[in-house]
């Protein structure tokens, strides 16, 4: 990401944007709308002291993330965006901001909660890809803001700080690997930390991103967070640089082997550990032709019926038979993401959203780890997990009975509805849109200008990282799924998505009043 510097000529004449008009549908998908963020460098699509015994950073961001951490919540928008301005760049905004969580919020005692402020960054970094550039400046603010409240809950709950490192510890840099393994296979949490710091400074970006791949999924705790973590946290230091990756992987590693107040599981017998034992054993029942499979639409289908009622064993089994009958991964992929967006119908919520993100998470490590076995892990453990979610579900109060294989078949419909109708239906009807946004794409609609839409209205309504989360994760997803498919895993997410009638975030007008 690249800024330049403001032209001041240009300030006096950018138009300026009333709270008011931010919430009228007419305004709402004008480019203009968003005008006066042209008063901050663009984002091409391409000393205080701290306690003794804290992390540091390197000096080149450190002053940046001691600002995000002391600058007041109310503060934090006009102090970023005066340094913005000032020549700050993108690159340093993001790396502050995921290096001011992990330093500050503790992934424990579950990887989710306040320790959202770290697995949004990335959330919010996509959605600044993909949107226009008028807009890549909204999701970043809406992260700063963010972080100051989880921020100040962790300080509600401890005020935990992660510590400095001590090098008298660490393992030599030829035994790092051997002893990170044998520190996570053993859930050592001191002996993890260690070993990570060792492997970081001496394993390559991708050996490390493998193994934390592998030992991130082998677990449901946390609904899937371990999993999301591992992918989100890569993929924002492929944004920001690698020398950046120490106390993130710390803080990972940290988060991977939390247990929830089971016993140490290396020496238990858990039935959280249970799916991951059948992965374990069926791994070396893959056929080693495994990923020359063929597209089998049906296969999918009943991929995704099984799911339905398996236990997370029987779906590693399911897909293991599968995939050595022949099936391509692509076709249990399919039904992995439909079975997500089939929950997100039957109870829009907390663990469907889920079910939805951690599967985006799982399938980024499974298309990126470069071992055949971590991967064959990821695939075979995200089909356990579906099953997982399902279960989760049920305590969650009442589960519908829509089926998603009933709009695989083309919407009839006489007329294509307008965009702007379907978000606007979202915040009456969501079961509606979800139905008039399926019409919409298989009449020939745009679906670009569906998911530009749905990401403009996270900007202007989203308040929780779950906005963020989902969003990104769904709308990308579009993509990955077979086109078959697509248009109804994309209808699915119009249970979650805003829409044009729900209440404005502020978070515009608050950009705007602190440029002028």
């Amino acid at each position: 990401m690249s800024s330049r510097p403001i032209d001041s000529q240009r300030r006096g004449f950018l138009k300026s944007v009333s709270l008011h008009s931010l919430g009228a549908a007419g305004a709402l998908y004008s480019l203009d709308q968003f005008g006066f963020l042209g008063q901050l460098p663009s984002v091409s699509a391409a000393d205080s002291q701290l306690p003794a015994d804290a992390v540091q950073f390197a000096p080149e961001i450190e002053p940046l993330v001691r600002l995000l951490e002391d600058t007041p919540r109310e503060k934090v928008v006009e102090v970023f965006a005066q340094k913005i301005q000032s020549g700050t760049s993108y690159r340093e905004v993001l790396a502050a901001l995921l290096l001011a969580g992990v330093r500050n919020v503790q992934p424990r005692p579950s990887v989710g909660f306040k320790f959202h402020a770290v697995l949004v960054v990335n959330s919010a970094h996509l959605a600044s890809l993909a949107a226009p550039d008028s807009d890549r400046w909204l999701p970043i603010f809406w992260a700063l803001d963010y972080f100051k409240s989880s921020q100040a809950r962790d300080v509600n709950e401890g005020n935990w700080t992660m510590s400095a490192v001590d090098s008298s510890k660490l393992p030599p840099s030829h035994q790092a690997k051997k002893a990170f393994r044998q520190a996570m296979d053993s859930w050592d949490v001191e002996a993890a930390d260690a070993a990570v710091v060792s492997l970081c400074r001496s394993a390559s970006a991708a050996e490390v991103f493998d193994l934390m791949a592998h030992y991130g999924c082998r677990d449901y705790r946390s609904i899937g967070h371990k999993a999301i973590y591992v992918a989100n946290s890569y993929r924002t230091l492929q944004c920001i640089g690698w020398r950046y990756a120490e106390p993130v992987l710390r803080s990972l590693a940290y988060a991977i082997l939390n247990h929830e107040g089971d016993p140490n599981p290396s020496t238990s017998d858990l039935p959280a550990d249970a799916a991951w034992r059948v992965t374990q054993q069926q791994l070396d029942q893959v056929d080693q032709n495994w990923q020359r499979g063929r597209l089998d639409a049906t296969a999918t289908s009943d991929l995704l019926d099984t799911l339905r009622s398996a236990t997370p064993e029987q779906a590693v089994e399911e897909t293991v038979k599968m995939i050595s009958d022949g099936i391509a991964v692509q076709s249990v992929s399919d039904a992995l993401y439909l079975s997500a967006a089939e929950m997100l119908a039957q109870q829009p919520g907390i663990i469907a959203l889920h079910s939805a993100t951690t599967t985006n998470a799982m399938q980024f490590s499974y298309r990126t780890a470069f071992r055949q076995r971590t991967r064959r892990e990821l695939l075979l453990q995200n089909a356990a997990f579906i099953p997982s979610f399902r279960d989760s579900m049920k305590s969650r109060g009442k589960v519908g009975t829509n089926r998603i294989d009933a709009a695989f078949v083309s919407a009839d419909s006489e007329s294509t509805p307008q965009v702007q109708t379907i978000f606007d239906t979202v915040s009456k009807n969501r079961e509606q849109a979800a139905s008039e946004m399926r019409s919409y794409l298989d009449n020939g609609g745009k679906p670009e200008t569906l998911i530009n839409t749905a990401r403009r209205l996270v900007f202007l309504k989203g308040n929780d990282s779950h906005d963020y989360k989902f969003s990104s994760a769904a709308l990308e997803d579009y993509y990955a799924v077979s086109p078959e498919f697509r248009n109804a895993y994309l209808a699915s997410a119009a249970h979650l998505l805003p829409g044009t009638g729900d209440r404005d975030n502020g978070l515009v007008g608050r950009i705007q009043a602190a440029l002028a």
